[in-house]
């Protein structure tokens, strides 16, 4: 799907349209049962623009596309951080974006949306239903469809993340990453073999939306039974085979987390951080404090804060 190559061709066609995020030490700060003596580094994406990682990917599929094929627009289906890049993305081109939302999308990501300019449309429970919806609209109005994750343009954005902290913490070696899709894992974890064949890599999701994790337990890409994970933006009953295939050759293990241990890390990344992460953007603290992952003493852990949102202002 994607090579190392991509990645760099993306990260220089994106140079100067996203944010290089900061790094932060936190393992002072974290609460057992988590890290012990290991050295925790954030990387915080909720300070991207449109508050994620998902402008690396729209921004690049962007950039890559011939100017004439966007002009009938352009659509996607999101459970919100994608949406938010995509209409950025559209707002940048000045062409009409329509982003398709499952009813589970939150108010606040709606509002932002809309704020961008773009049309939004609810369609469906879960992601998988407003991606059939919004495909749909692709075919019947000739707009370009920008999948949140089964583009290799898209994934190749995503991947310019790992560039970032190799070049800062070249030090890491176990990397914690949050799944919905598997986009940005996919994306990530090309780009953190070719620079450090050696490092750990952790995927974590849901235990409501075991996507990654219940293919790679079937040796094939399966279709969830049911999605019932309350975090939008890592609902999703079926990946990608390129995808899975990228995350079945390159990532060590995938563990699965419950809600209520995101919701507690992200009152904890407000209270201690003042960082406003969305539930997606707490996996990686979550499921260190959930004892998910237990750090060897040497290692040097980067966990991703993939996502900005209100869900730890809440208490």
């Amino acid at each position: 799907m994607i090579r190392f190559g991509d990645i760099e061709a993306a990260a220089g066609r994106i140079r100067g349209h996203v944010r290089r995020t900061p790094l932060v030490r936190a393992d002072q700060l974290l609460q057992a049962p988590a890290a012990a003596a290991a050295p925790l580094w954030l990387k915080l994406e909720c300070l991207q623009v449109t508050g994620s990682f998902k402008a690396r990917g729209a921004t690049n599929r962007l950039l890559a596309a011939d100017p004439a094929t966007l002009a009938r627009g352009i659509v996607t289906a999101s459970g919100g951080n994608h949406g938010l890049a995509v209409a950025r993305a559209g707002h940048l081109a000045r062409v009409k974006t329509t982003v398709f939302l499952p009813g589970n999308a939150s108010p606040a990501k709606r509002a932002k949306l809309a704020g961008w300019g773009a049309e939004i449309r609810i369609e469906g429970t879960v992601w998988d239903e407003s991606d059939r919806a919004a495909r749909a609209f692709a075919e019947a109005t000739g707009a370009v469809y920008f999948h949140p994750f089964a583009d290799p343009e898209v994934v190749a954005g995503q991947g310019t993340v790992a560039l970032e902290i190799a070049a800062e913490l070249p030090e890491a070696s176990l990397f914690l990453i949050a799944i919905g899709g598997g986009g940005l894992a996919a994306g990530m974890a090309t780009a953190i073999r070719a620079l450090h064949p050696k490092a750990r890599i952790v995927g974590i999701e849901p235990v409501g939306s075991p996507t990654l994790r219940a293919s790679l337990d079937a040796g094939q890409v399966v279709t969830l039974d049911a999605v019932t994970t309350a975090v939008p933006t890592m609902a999703c009953g079926r990946t990608d085979p390129r995808i899975f295939d990228i995350i079945r050759d390159t990532v060590d293990e995938v563990v699965l987390i419950e809600d209520r241990d995101m919701e507690r890390a992200a009152r904890w990344l407000w209270f201690e951080l003042g960082l406003a992460a969305d539930l997606s953007g707490a996996a990686s603290v979550a499921a260190l404090q959930s004892g998910r992952v237990v750090p060897r003493e040497d290692d040097v852990v980067c966990g991703l804060v993939c996502g900005a949102g209100p869900d730890g202002l809440a208490a």
